[in-house]
Protein backbone atom coordinates (compact mmCIF):
# COMPACT_ATOMS: atom_id res chain seq x y z
CA UNK A 1 0.00 0.00 0.00
CA UNK A 2 0.96 3.49 -0.62
CA UNK A 3 1.84 4.30 2.89
CA UNK A 4 4.55 1.64 3.12
CA UNK A 5 6.34 3.29 0.62
CA UNK A 6 8.79 5.83 0.81
CA UNK A 7 6.63 9.14 -0.23
CA UNK A 8 9.57 11.19 -1.30
CA UNK A 9 9.65 8.18 -3.76
CA UNK A 10 6.24 8.57 -5.04
CA UNK A 11 6.73 12.17 -5.24
CA UNK A 12 9.37 11.76 -7.73
CA UNK A 13 8.19 9.10 -9.59
CA UNK A 14 6.70 10.10 -13.02
CA UNK A 15 3.93 8.99 -15.17
CA UNK A 16 5.57 6.53 -16.27
CA UNK A 17 6.71 5.19 -13.76
CA UNK A 18 4.08 5.19 -11.45
CA UNK A 19 2.55 2.06 -10.60
CA UNK A 20 -1.13 0.58 -9.76
CA UNK A 21 -1.77 -0.40 -6.07
CA UNK A 22 -1.08 -3.73 -5.23
CA UNK A 23 -4.54 -5.83 -4.82
CA UNK A 24 -6.07 -6.34 -1.41
CA UNK A 25 -8.00 -8.63 0.54
CA UNK A 26 -11.31 -6.04 0.48
CA UNK A 27 -11.62 -5.01 -3.06
CA UNK A 28 -10.76 -1.51 -3.03
CA UNK A 29 -8.71 -1.82 -5.43
CA UNK A 30 -9.70 -2.20 -8.84
CA UNK A 31 -8.29 -5.65 -10.23
CA UNK A 32 -7.53 -4.04 -13.81
CA UNK A 33 -6.62 -0.08 -13.41
CA UNK A 34 -6.08 2.31 -16.26
CA UNK A 35 -2.93 3.47 -16.81
CA UNK A 36 -1.70 6.92 -15.20
CA UNK A 37 -2.76 9.83 -16.55
CA UNK A 38 -0.76 11.80 -13.56
CA UNK A 39 1.47 10.79 -11.51
CA UNK A 40 1.11 11.30 -7.52
CA UNK A 41 3.71 14.40 -7.60
CA UNK A 42 0.88 16.14 -10.25
CA UNK A 43 -1.56 15.53 -7.98
CA UNK A 44 -0.18 17.07 -4.61
CA UNK A 45 0.83 19.81 -6.89
CA UNK A 46 -2.56 20.39 -8.07
CA UNK A 47 -4.11 20.26 -4.83
CA UNK A 48 -0.97 22.64 -3.49
CA UNK A 49 -1.70 25.37 -6.43
CA UNK A 50 -5.86 25.03 -5.67
CA UNK A 51 -5.27 25.76 -1.85
CA UNK A 52 -3.24 28.09 -2.22
CA UNK A 53 -5.43 29.91 -5.35
CA UNK A 54 -8.68 29.96 -2.65
CA UNK A 55 -6.34 31.20 0.50
CA UNK A 56 -5.62 34.31 -1.93
CA UNK A 57 -8.99 34.63 -3.43
CA UNK A 58 -10.14 34.60 0.42
CA UNK A 59 -7.29 36.81 1.87
CA UNK A 60 -8.37 39.35 -1.24
CA UNK A 61 -12.14 39.21 0.03
CA UNK A 62 -11.49 39.50 3.64
CA UNK A 63 -8.92 42.20 4.08
CA UNK A 64 -7.65 45.59 2.57
CA UNK A 65 -5.08 46.13 0.10
CA UNK A 66 -3.66 45.22 -3.15
CA UNK A 67 -4.35 41.25 -2.75
CA UNK A 68 -8.22 42.55 -2.94
CA UNK A 69 -8.22 42.47 -6.50
CA UNK A 70 -7.35 38.53 -6.44
CA UNK A 71 -10.80 38.61 -4.97
CA UNK A 72 -12.09 37.66 -8.21
CA UNK A 73 -15.20 35.18 -7.34
CA UNK A 74 -15.91 37.25 -4.35
CA UNK A 75 -18.86 40.53 -4.70
CA UNK A 76 -17.54 42.45 -2.07
CA UNK A 77 -13.65 42.48 -4.00
CA UNK A 78 -14.20 45.33 -6.40
CA UNK A 79 -12.57 48.09 -6.43
CA UNK A 80 -14.35 51.26 -4.94
CA UNK A 81 -12.27 54.49 -5.04
CA UNK A 82 -8.79 56.20 -5.48
CA UNK A 83 -6.62 56.72 -2.95
CA UNK A 84 -7.99 57.11 0.59
CA UNK A 85 -11.39 55.81 -0.08
CA UNK A 86 -9.92 52.36 -1.79
CA UNK A 87 -11.94 50.00 0.37
CA UNK A 88 -14.63 47.54 0.30
CA UNK A 89 -18.39 48.44 0.76
CA UNK A 90 -21.40 46.45 1.84
CA UNK A 91 -23.23 48.32 -0.56
CA UNK A 92 -22.89 50.94 -3.47
CA UNK A 93 -24.95 54.66 -2.97
CA UNK A 94 -26.17 52.88 -6.65
CA UNK A 95 -27.16 49.71 -5.75
CA UNK A 96 -29.12 52.24 -2.29
CA UNK A 97 -30.71 54.56 -4.47
CA UNK A 98 -28.70 57.14 -3.41
CA UNK A 99 -27.87 59.93 -5.67
CA UNK A 100 -24.68 63.10 -5.32
CA UNK A 101 -27.60 65.32 -5.45
CA UNK A 102 -29.25 64.14 -2.45
CA UNK A 103 -26.24 64.74 -0.52
CA UNK A 104 -25.29 68.50 -2.48
CA UNK A 105 -25.50 71.72 -0.64
CA UNK A 106 -28.97 71.46 0.12
CA UNK A 107 -28.37 68.33 2.48
CA UNK A 108 -29.26 68.97 6.11
CA UNK A 109 -28.86 66.51 9.24
CA UNK A 110 -32.24 66.21 11.56
CA UNK A 111 -31.68 66.07 14.97
CA UNK A 112 -34.38 65.35 17.34
CA UNK A 113 -35.21 64.77 20.53
CA UNK A 114 -34.91 67.85 22.71
CA UNK A 115 -37.33 70.41 22.84
CA UNK A 116 -36.96 71.70 19.36
CA UNK A 117 -35.20 69.55 15.80
CA UNK A 118 -31.95 71.05 14.70
CA UNK A 119 -31.45 71.02 11.34
CA UNK A 120 -27.28 71.07 10.72
CA UNK A 121 -25.54 71.57 7.17
CA UNK A 122 -22.64 69.82 6.01
CA UNK A 123 -20.60 73.66 7.18
CA UNK A 124 -21.61 73.12 10.11
CA UNK A 125 -20.97 69.68 11.17
CA UNK A 126 -17.20 70.79 10.08
CA UNK A 127 -17.53 73.70 12.07
CA UNK A 128 -17.64 71.64 15.33
CA UNK A 129 -15.17 70.22 17.46
CA UNK A 130 -13.47 67.34 15.00
CA UNK A 131 -12.23 63.76 16.38
CA UNK A 132 -10.63 60.87 14.25
CA UNK A 133 -10.85 57.72 14.99
CA UNK A 134 -8.90 54.36 13.49
CA UNK A 135 -11.79 51.62 13.28
CA UNK A 136 -12.15 49.05 10.47
CA UNK A 137 -15.19 48.10 8.82
CA UNK A 138 -16.31 44.58 9.33
CA UNK A 139 -19.29 43.03 7.68
CA UNK A 140 -21.73 39.92 8.88
CA UNK A 141 -20.94 38.65 5.24
CA UNK A 142 -17.45 37.57 6.21
CA UNK A 143 -15.08 40.54 5.09
CA UNK A 144 -13.16 43.21 6.89
CA UNK A 145 -11.27 45.60 6.24
CA UNK A 146 -8.04 47.39 8.10
CA UNK A 147 -8.17 50.15 9.83
CA UNK A 148 -9.38 53.34 8.56
CA UNK A 149 -8.75 56.48 9.94
CA UNK A 150 -12.59 58.34 10.02
CA UNK A 151 -12.79 61.77 11.04
CA UNK A 152 -16.04 63.75 12.33
CA UNK A 153 -18.36 64.49 15.10
CA UNK A 154 -18.32 62.52 18.21
CA UNK A 155 -21.96 61.05 18.84
CA UNK A 156 -22.23 62.48 22.16
CA UNK A 157 -21.75 65.89 21.74
CA UNK A 158 -24.78 65.49 18.61
CA UNK A 159 -26.60 64.03 21.80
CA UNK A 160 -25.65 67.14 23.48
CA UNK A 161 -26.47 69.90 20.44
CA UNK A 162 -30.04 67.95 20.46
CA UNK A 163 -30.61 68.63 23.89
CA UNK A 164 -30.28 65.01 25.07
CA UNK A 165 -26.95 64.85 26.98
CA UNK A 166 -27.83 61.20 28.75
CA UNK A 167 -29.21 59.36 25.83
CA UNK A 168 -30.67 55.87 26.28
CA UNK A 169 -30.67 54.93 22.35
CA UNK A 170 -30.20 56.76 19.42
CA UNK A 171 -32.16 56.08 16.15
CA UNK A 172 -30.34 56.60 12.90
CA UNK A 173 -32.19 56.85 9.10
CA UNK A 174 -30.35 56.79 6.27
CA UNK A 175 -31.04 58.77 3.00
CA UNK A 176 -31.51 54.94 1.69
CA UNK A 177 -35.33 54.25 0.74
CA UNK A 178 -35.93 50.79 2.22
CA UNK A 179 -33.95 48.06 2.95
CA UNK A 180 -33.20 46.06 6.34
CA UNK A 181 -30.75 48.57 7.46
CA UNK A 182 -31.82 51.75 6.11
CA UNK A 183 -32.76 52.50 10.04
CA UNK A 184 -30.67 51.66 12.94
CA UNK A 185 -30.67 52.08 16.25
CA UNK A 186 -27.49 52.29 18.81
CA UNK A 187 -27.39 51.54 22.53
CA UNK A 188 -26.24 54.38 25.38
CA UNK A 189 -22.91 52.76 25.61
CA UNK A 190 -21.97 52.82 21.59
CA UNK A 191 -23.51 56.69 21.49
CA UNK A 192 -21.13 57.49 24.49
CA UNK A 193 -17.98 55.78 23.37
CA UNK A 194 -15.02 58.50 22.58
CA UNK A 195 -14.63 57.20 19.01
CA UNK A 196 -18.14 56.95 17.82
CA UNK A 197 -18.52 59.39 15.52
CA UNK A 198 -21.08 61.10 12.78
CA UNK A 199 -17.61 60.80 10.10
CA UNK A 200 -17.02 62.99 7.26
CA UNK A 201 -13.54 62.45 6.41
CA UNK A 202 -11.90 59.03 5.56
CA UNK A 203 -8.13 58.79 5.39
CA UNK A 204 -7.66 62.90 5.39
CA UNK A 205 -9.97 63.04 2.26
CA UNK A 206 -13.93 63.62 1.88
CA UNK A 207 -15.63 60.72 1.83
CA UNK A 208 -16.72 58.96 -1.64
CA UNK A 209 -20.47 58.85 -1.93
CA UNK A 210 -20.02 54.87 -1.58
CA UNK A 211 -18.75 55.06 1.35
CA UNK A 212 -21.73 57.13 2.82
CA UNK A 213 -21.05 60.78 1.81
CA UNK A 214 -22.23 63.05 3.30
CA UNK A 215 -22.65 61.75 6.75
CA UNK A 216 -21.87 58.37 8.00
CA UNK A 217 -22.05 56.60 11.19
CA UNK A 218 -18.89 54.65 12.27
CA UNK A 219 -18.97 52.87 15.49
CA UNK A 220 -16.09 50.61 17.46
CA UNK A 221 -16.76 46.90 17.06
CA UNK A 222 -20.24 47.76 15.29
CA UNK A 223 -21.38 45.55 12.31
CA UNK A 224 -20.61 47.12 9.20
CA UNK A 225 -24.48 47.02 8.00
CA UNK A 226 -25.35 49.03 11.27
CA UNK A 227 -22.95 51.57 10.22
CA UNK A 228 -25.40 53.54 8.63
CA UNK A 229 -24.10 55.90 6.18
CA UNK A 230 -25.78 58.59 4.15
CA UNK A 231 -27.53 59.71 7.43
CA UNK A 232 -30.07 62.15 7.41
CA UNK A 233 -32.03 62.24 10.60
CA UNK A 234 -30.67 61.26 14.25
CA UNK A 235 -33.08 60.83 17.17
CA UNK A 236 -31.66 60.58 20.56
CA UNK A 237 -34.16 59.39 23.42
CA UNK A 238 -33.52 59.83 27.63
Amino acid sequence: ALRSRSLRQELRTDTAATQPEPPDPDDLVSPAPAAATISRRGVVGLVGAGSLTLVLLSFGQSFGGPLRRLALLAPRGQVIGDGPNDFQVNKTAAEAGVTAAQGGSGWRLELAGGSAPQLLSRDDLLAMPQHTARLPIACVEGWSTTNQAWTGVRLRDLAGLSGVPEPATVLVESLQEGGAFSVTSLRRNQILDPDALLALRVNGAELSLDHGFPARVIVPANPGVHNTKWVKHMTFKA
